[in-house]
């Protein structure tokens, strides 16, 4: 369908899935390529044909670089997500991009508030969107942050070492406005978590890998429906060369 060239008219590496909307096309980002290769959003068409929506400029306060996640969608067709570098501080942004390619700035990380978001945003139903930075925050060890669709930003946890941190990977709500994740280290046993957060920043912490049933979960969480969460850690369990694991909702 489309083969990416780089360049002013085109992006680079694209690292993320696609998002569709209701009319069969397909918007998706790649961290590099564009005007100033630091990477775009952009358009396709189940025919195949490519529209580039943004280029993003990095060394713009004003503007992102490098977006690692992919987009989601909000009621009213509009796309949000999150680059990695660039923003006012250069420690990151998240952003609202339409279907015709305006691109509005919502946030720059300060490190503080988080530092090198990856992960792609989840929302709530009501257009608040919920994500993770790898690091920062006040340990700066990464944090899980809250932004409205107006750019409004809460910061509602910052890791420290013994409840996990370094999330790398995207929330899963469980429907009842709690939403559960992944750290790739820390806890008990410094081979990483799994937690579960409130809208209001209520942190649990549900499991600490310990090398036998798992370690280093990279990867999100994903739900069957029916209260359980499925995952997968990198490396532990009997032959340390990964795991396979469910949690229940709680």
């Amino acid at each position: 369908m489309h083969s990416f060239a780089g360049g002013s008219s085109d992006g680079a590496r694209p690292n993320a899935a696609l998002v569709a909307d209701s009319a069969g096309n397909f918007y998706g980002t790649t961290t590099s390529g564009g005007t100033y290769s630091y990477g775009t959003v952009f358009k396709i068409t189940s025919a195949g044909a490519h529209t580039l929506l943004h280029a993003f400029s990095g060394s713009d306060g004003s503007n992102g670089a490098n977006p690692t996640a992919g987009l989601i969608a909000d009621s009213a067709g509009s796309f949000y997500g999150t680059t990695q570098n660039g923003g006012a501080s250069g420690y990151g942004t998240v952003y609202k991009i339409t279907s015709a390619g305006v691109h509005t700035l919502l946030h720059s990380f300060n490190s503080s508030d988080g530092y090198g978001p990856q992960a792609a945003l989840v929302a709530d139903g009501a257009d608040n969107f919920y994500g993770t930075t790898l690091s920062g925050g006040v340990n700066g060890l990464g944090t899980v942050y809250k932004i409205t669709s107006a750019g409004v930003y809460t910061l509602l946890h910052s890791f420290n070492s013994s409840d996990g941190y370094g999330p790398q990977a995207a929330l899963v709500a469980d429907g009842a406005g709690n939403f559960y994740g992944t750290t790739q280290n820390g806890g008990a046993y410094g081979s990483g978590t799994v937690y579960k957060i409130t809208s209001a920043g209520v942190y649990t912490l549900l499991h600490s890998f310990g090398d036998s049933d798992g370690a280093y979960p990279n990867a999100g969480l994903i739900t069957n429906g029916a209260g359980n969460f499925y995952g997968t850690t990198e490396y532990g369990g009997a032959n340390d060369l990964g795991t396979v694991f469910r949690i229940p909702a709680q």
